[in-house]
């Protein structure tokens, strides 16, 4: 359950407690090494995760009456492509890491992938009684060791009418704690309809409107109880910042309507591996420290352009939206929503 949850809720950059354990021993090629191999590992995690949490903010162009409130339920799900589920290690690339079976270079896992069968490389290291010695390490499975070929998020939100063609939106997954993992997201933006200043805009057959957001989504996962190293504090942390600019058009069908839209979507990611970590029984050749105390930081940044084309069913209080977002990391979006 534990590595499931994991997996779904935190932010699925590091995908199971197995891969906690790899990440941490392979510190023991020293820090340089570690650092380029969880880069390549978790870029693709962190990019599609940013691109899923800026999706779903509009369902349509009509926006919301002076005080009239519309409550969601809504869920993501970035489909992953095979190019992002695995990368090549090359020996070539690390200073003190090196495969065990003795290719230069091979595909292996990304953060969405799955070694199969797994990997191992190996890394040298002086021992307490001061010889080389090698070290075997496996490197860590992704999502597609769970059978999953998506990547999933869900948050509610909600929609209030401020003044004359204009509304307020709210995104928010409560900070809720798990064990040792904590997470949350939380995103605001607003909406104006601008075809309300178009002449004739009463008799166009379409409503046209425009779109600023911007969502927060952190987490952190507590391992120093279950780590291979010993240490004090280990954890790992997520920090992402996002922001959306974007057009959208639909039509003006009392029950069923269709929409699309147009944006640019922006943002970073920064992963962080903190805490201290104490080679006791082994030191490694490369970087040759006993303690490591906040050993680095993985940053990602997106931008580009993404297309929106979707389907929203009104019921009276109650409605059904999907739509399907085409950009770098391709996102499906559905939702429920009651409101007035």
């Amino acid at each position: 359950m534990k590595q499931i949850l994991f997996t779904l809720v935190f932010l699925t950059t590091i995908t199971t407690v197995s891969a906690q354990q790899n990440l941490d021993e392979l510190l023991a090629s020293g820090v340089e090494d570690a650092q380029t191999f969880t880069q390549q590992y978790i870029t693709p995690g962190a990019e599609g995760l940013l691109w899923n949490t800026t999706s779903g903010w509009m369902q349509g162009a009509k926006v919301k009456k002076v005080l009239g409130f519309e409550f969601s339920v809504m869920g993501s799900a970035t489909l992953i492509k095979d190019e992002q589920k695995s990368f090549t290690f090359n020996n070539s690339d690390y200073n003190n890491l090196e495969l065990q079976n003795g290719n230069a270079s091979q595909e292996v896992a990304t953060a969405f992938g799955e070694n199969n069968p797994d990997v191992l490389v190996v890394t040298t290291v002086e021992n307490e009684f001061g010889f080389e010695e090698e070290v075997e390490i496996v490197l860590p499975q992704g999502l597609g060791s769970e059978n999953i070929s998506f990547l999933p998020t869900a948050f509610l939100q909600a929609r209030l009418g401020v003044f004359k063609a204009t509304e307020v939106k709210v995104r928010y997954f409560p900070k809720i704690e798990y064990e040792d993992i904590k997470t949350g997201l939380v995103g605001i933006a607003v909406q104006h309809e601008i075809s309300q200043w178009f002449p004739g805009s009463d008799v166009l057959p379409i409503r046209v409107s425009a779109l600023v957001s911007y969502t927060n989504t952190s987490g952190e996962y507590d391992f120093t109880d279950e780590g291979v190293i010993e240490g004090e504090n280990q954890r790992f942390e997520l920090t992402q910042n996002s922001y959306t600019v974007e057009a959208q058009v639909s039509t003006k069908l009392p029950i069923i309507n269709f929409y699309g839209g147009l944006g640019y979507v922006t943002g970073t990611s920064e992963f962080d591996i903190l805490g201290t970590y104490r080679f006791r029984d082994a030191t490694p050749i490369f970087g040759g420290e006993e303690s490591i105390t906040d050993p680095f930081s993985i940053e990602n940044d997106i931008s580009g352009v993404r297309a929106t084309l979707g389907l929203k069913l009104n019921l009276g209080f109650f409605g059904l939206h999907a739509d399907y977002n085409i950009a770098d990391y391709n996102t499906v979006s559905a939702g429920v929503h009651f409101g007035i």
